[in-house]
C-alpha cells in the first residue's frame, strides 16, 4: 500500500466507530468563533467616535438626554443581514437584536447587546454552529470606540432610573416634527425603531420623548472624506456597470436580462450588494414611475423593440455607501427626432441645476432653477414640484433637512424625470453630486449624457 493510501490512526478509529462516536467527535471539531474573525467595522474606531462626540454635543446643546439607536433584529429574510442605518452610522458593527445609548449627560456612548449570537447557535448541529459572543466580547466594543458594553438584560433598568430621574429620552423615527405613535395593521409588522416607541410609551407614559431625527439628519447630511471616498468608488462600480449594460441593448432582450447584466458587472467592480431592485424599463413600461410597476412581478420582464427608449435607473454599495444613476437609452441604436429633444431637454434642465449647485444654496433655490429652465409646455409632464433629487450615502434616501442650506460634503442626486403619456415617450437622467468647497463635482460625470454618446454606448 502506497504512503498516499495509508489511514492515520485518528481517521482509522473513525472509521471503525459507531456512528454516535462519529457524531460526537465532529460535533466538537468547529472552534467558538469571534466577531472579529467575521466582520470589521467600515472606518476606524476614530471615526465613528467623532461622529458620536459630534452627535452628544448635539444633544447637549439641545437639552441633554438620552439618544436610543436600535439595531436590526437580526433576522435575515433570506437576504443578507443588513444593518439600520443609523446605528451602523455610529458604530459601524453588525450586531442583532442590540441597542447604543448616546448619554449626553454623561457624554457616553453605552452599547447594550445580547451576551452571545443567537444566530451562531444550534445545539443540534454544533458543527455548522459553533457558538459567538457579542457582548461578552470586548474587542466588540473596542473596535467601534466605544465606551463600553452592558447586557442588554440590563436596559429595561437603565431606561426605568433615566425616566425617574426625568431624563429626556430621544429617537430617531425617521420623519421630523413630533414624535409619532406607531400603531400596528393588521396586516404588516414594525420595524425596530416603531418597536421601541410603542415599547416606551406602554411602560412609561409619562416619559419626555424627544424627536432627534434632524440631529441625526444634520450629521448623516455631510459626508467625511472617508465616506466620501466609498461614494466616489460606489459612483464608479455603478458607472461601469451602466456602460457594460448598455452593450447589451438591443431588440428582443429583456428587461430582466439587462437588470442582470447590471448587477453583475457592479458585482465585478467590487460592489457586494444593490442597495435596491434595479430599474430596468423600456417601451411602455418606461412611462411608469417603479412604485407602479413593482405592483405585478411579471410587469418587469417585457421585451425590447426597436424604435423604444430602454431606462436604467440603477446603483450599487460599495462598503455599505451607494450610488442612484439613470441614463436614457435606444433601443436600436439610433434616437427618433422626438426622443432626441426631450432628452436634451432633460439634460438642460440637469445642467442649469447643477451648475447652481454651491454651498449656501438652499433645495428650494435650486427648485426654482429647474422650473426657470423647463419649458412652460413641458411642466405638467414632470415628475412632481420639487428639485428632483434626493441625498444619498448609507442609503438611497439618505436623511435630509430640505431647508438646510447646502454644505460642503453634501452628496445627493438631481434627477428631473419626464413622463410623456401624449407622446408615449419617458426620459431620464441621473447623476451623483458632492458640493465642493466652492461649487460641486459630479461623481458620475465618466458617464455621458449627450444623445450621441448615448447611441455609441449601444452601438
Amino acid at each position: 500500500m502506497t504512503s498516499r493510501h495509508r489511514i492515520p490512526g485518528l481517521a482509522l478509529l473513525a472509521a471503525l466507530a459507531p456512528a454516535t462516536v462519529v457524531a460526537q467527535t465532529t460535533r466538537t471539531s468547529t472552534p467558538e468563533q469571534r466577531y472579529a474573525e467575521w466582520a470589521a467595522p467600515t472606518f476606524d474606531a476614530v471615526e465613528y467616535q467623532g461622529r458620536r462626540s459630534g452627535l452628544l454635543a448635539e444633544l447637549a446643546r439641545a437639552g441633554g438626554g438620552v439618544l436610543l439607536v436600535p439595531s436590526a433584529d437580526g433576522v435575515t429574510h433570506g437576504e443578507t443581514f443588513r444593518q439600520l442605518d443609523d446605528f451602523l452610522y455610529l458604530t459601524g458593527l453588525e450586531l442583532p437584536g442590540s441597542m447604543l445609548a448616546l448619554d449626553a449627560d454623561a457624554g457616553e456612548a453605552v452599547l447594550f447587546a445580547p451576551p452571545r449570537d443567537f444566530r451562531f447557535r444550534n445545539p443540534g448541529r454544533a458543527n455548522d454552529f459553533p457558538g459567538r459572543p457579542l457582548g461578552d466580547d470586548p474587542t466588540v466594543a473596542r473596535a467601534a470606540g466605544l465606551d463600553g458594553t452592558a447586557p442588554l438584560e440590563e436596559l429595561p433598568l437603565r431606561i426605568a432610573r433615566w425616566v425617574a430621574d426625568g431624563r429626556a429620552l430621544w429617537v430617531d423615527p425617521d420623519v421630523p416634527g413630533d414624535v409619532p405613535v406607531p400603531r400596528p395593521a393588521y396586516v404588516g409588522d414594525l420595524g425596530p425603531v416603531e418597536t421601541l416607541l410603542l415599547r416606551l410609551r406602554a411602560d412609561h407614559p409619562g416619559a419626555v420623548l424627544r424627536n432627534a431625527h434632524p440631529l441625526v439628519a444634520r450629521a448623516r447630511m455631510r459626508k467625511s472624506p472617508a465616506e466620501i471616498t466609498r461614494m466616489r468608488a460606489a459612483a464608479d462600480a455603478t458607472v461601469q456597470g451602466i456602460r457594460i449594460t448598455a452593450r447589451s441593448i438591443a431588440p428582443g432582450v429583456t428587461e430582466a436580462t439587462l437588470q442582470g447584466v447590471f448587477e453583475g458587472g457592479c458585482r465585478a467592480q467590487g460592489a457586494l450588494r444593490i442597495p435596491f431592485t434595479p430599474i430596468v424599463k423600456s417601451g411602455p413600461n418606461s412611462l411608469w414611475p417603479w412604485r407602479i410597476l413593482a405592483a405585478h412581478a411579471d410587469r418587469r420582464n417585457r421585451a425590447l423593440e426597436a424604435g423604444e427608449l430602454v431606462i436604467q435607473d440603477v446603483g450599487c454599495a460599495v462598503d455599505d455607501y451607494v450610488s442612484d444613476v439613470g441614463r436614457t437609452f435606444p433601443v436600436d441604436g439610433t434616437f427618433t427626432p422626438v426622443q432626441r429633444a426631450k432628452l436634451e431637454m432633460i439634460t438642460r434642465v440637469s445642467g442649469a441645476v447643477i451648475a447652481a449647485v454651491r454651498p449656501g444654496v438652499t433645495f428650494a433655490d435650486l427648485t426654482r432653477v429647474a422650473y426657470q429652465a423647463i419649458p412652460d409646455d413641458e411642466e405638467r409632464y414632470m415628475q412632481a414640484p420639487s428639485y428632483f433629487g434626493h441625498h444619498i450615502g448609507l442609503s438611497a434616501g439618505d436623511p435630509a433637512l430640505f431647508e438646510e442650506p447646502l454644505a460642503p460634503g453634501m452628496v445627493f442626486t438631481i434627477e428631473p424625470w419626464y413622463y410623456n403619456h401624449d407622446l408615449g415617450i419617458s426620459v431620464f437622467v441621473e447623476d451623483v453630486l458632492l458640493v465642493t468647497d466652492d461649487g460641486v463635482e459630479v461623481l458620475t460625470r465618466a458617464l455621458p449624457r449627450s444623445p450621441e454618446d448615448l447611441e455609441r454606448m449601444v452601438r
